[in-house]
């Protein structure tokens, strides 16, 4: 009990930057969200789909809002596309309810063969290019420019005291320290405070935010076609990253069964979608099981009881939105840069130098961050895919179900012209 004990309050230290960035993110100008209420909304996922996840799918894990989706709503969804947030969170309701339905059956199996592992993982390096661009610009390294979009910013304190967080970050995670992503953003919100760029906030806790996005969410208006491409690019990109996470964490820490697979997966993706779908409820972004869990489970973590304890360790967190909110965003900038490193790093493993693969990888990697939309990257590599090993003369190397989400993905990019 002592080791999973120590193991859940590690999990937690490793993503409690969760509560700051993901407000942060969500609530950007434009979005109309509110921190506090996200920040709510946030901490009521971690809390009550990390106890799922250790109560019933029994897995040291711990659950909170991706990183990514919540740039692919605020940026992509209400920003660049002009969705009010309460029909955004309709859609990640929906794709809950669609995760949740192909958790049930085969067809969640079906899929996850479908999708050809180049795209998978142009798909998580494409979203680490994005994380990292939106933490650039929070810091002002990148700045718009007319004559050629975007261009170098200016050199101030936000800029000096990003570096400063990320070198903090850096040397600790070198470093194995839980506290990585925390101190980092600890270091640079204390230096703003003392440099009189943020104000302190007027208190330091408050009671949690249970009116301004709780249960606002649209469901009704999320249901038209023209919305149908964001809903499949949320449930594609959950289950990337839940499987990502599930097979990865198992094999690093010897999760696995007698036949390699993960313990206890299918429970475990059930307990995913269910933080996507509850988060769609809540106020925030699609919920996930969370890679740094792998830092509990090196502590010993081996049962639920990790997980639970993780829940318990977020409790608190609902208080705390006055201090979160007086989080500058450049603040949280380290770490959207290191989590896009981190995201970016397995790159390598896609066979460029064969065109028919590298080719649709490549597009679905770039038009990620240079459309700011997880949906165009997602749905063009699935089309380019199977039109170029068809042009090249390998249409036979294209499973059956990977031809069905080409042609399905060509519709879906119909739809959203047409709209």
């Amino acid at each position: 009990m002592r080791t999973e004990i120590i193991a859940g309050v590690t999990t937690f230290f490793t993503m409690a930057y969760i509560v700051v960035v993901n407000p942060a993110i969500l609530s950007a100008d434009g979005t109309g969200l509110p921190f506090s209420g996200v920040l709510t909304a946030t901490v009521l996922v971690c809390v009550s789909m990390t106890l799922l996840m250790g109560l019933y799918a029994r897995l040291p894990f711990g659950v909170a809002p991706g990183m990514g989706l919540n740039a692919f709503v605020a940026y992509t969804l209400i920003i660049g596309q002009g969705i009010p947030w309460p029909v955004a969170l309709g859609i990640i309701f929906w794709a809950g309810v669609l995760f949740l339905a192909a958790s049930l059956t085969p067809l969640r199996e079906r899929i996850a063969l479908a999708i050809p592992d180049s795209l998978r993982i142009a798909a998580a390096a494409g979203i680490g290019l994005l994380l990292t661009f939106i933490g650039l610009q929070n810091a002002g390294f990148v700045a718009a420019n007319p004559a050629t979009i975007v261009g170098v910013g200016p050199l101030d304190h936000r800029v000096l005291l990003c570096l400063v967080g990320l070198f903090v970050s850096a040397r600790l995670g070198r470093a194995g320290n839980p506290l990585a992503y925390l101190a980092g953003i600890f270091v640079v919100t204390a230096a703003a405070w003392a440099g009189g760029w943020v104000d302190l906030p007027a208190r330091w806790i408050s009671p949690p935010d249970f009116s301004s996005v709780l249960f606002k969410l649209d469901v009704g208006g999320a249901l038209t076609w023209s919305l149908a491409p964001a809903i499949v690019t949320v449930l594609m990109t959950d289950l990337f990253d839940s499987l990502s996470t599930f097979i990865g964490v198992a094999h690093a820490a010897g999760l696995t069964d007698e036949r390699g697979q993960p313990v206890r997966l299918r429970e475990g993706l059930i307990v995913d979608a269910w933080a996507t779908l509850t988060a769609g409820l809540f106020g925030t972004s699609s919920g996930t099981a969370y890679v740094e869990s792998i830092a509990g489970i090196r502590m010993g973590g081996r049962t639920g009881t990790t997980a639970v304890v993780t829940a318990l360790c977020f409790v608190p967190c609902l208080f705390v939105g006055p201090l979160a909110a007086a989080v500058p965003a450049y603040a949280t900038s380290p770490v959207l840069i290191l989590v896009g490193v981190t995201m970016f790093a397995t790159v390598t493993a896609i066979p460029f130098d064969r065109v028919e693969v590298g080719l649709p990888a490549f597009a679905t990697l770039v038009l990620i961050p240079l459309t700011f939309s997880i949906t165009q990257g997602i749905l063009w590599g699935f089309v380019l895919h199977a039109l170029i090993h068809q042009l090249v003369g390998r249409a036979r190397d294209v499973s059956l179900g990977a031809w069905g989400l080409a042609v399905v993905s060509a519709l879906l990019l119909a739809l959203e012209r047409a709209r």
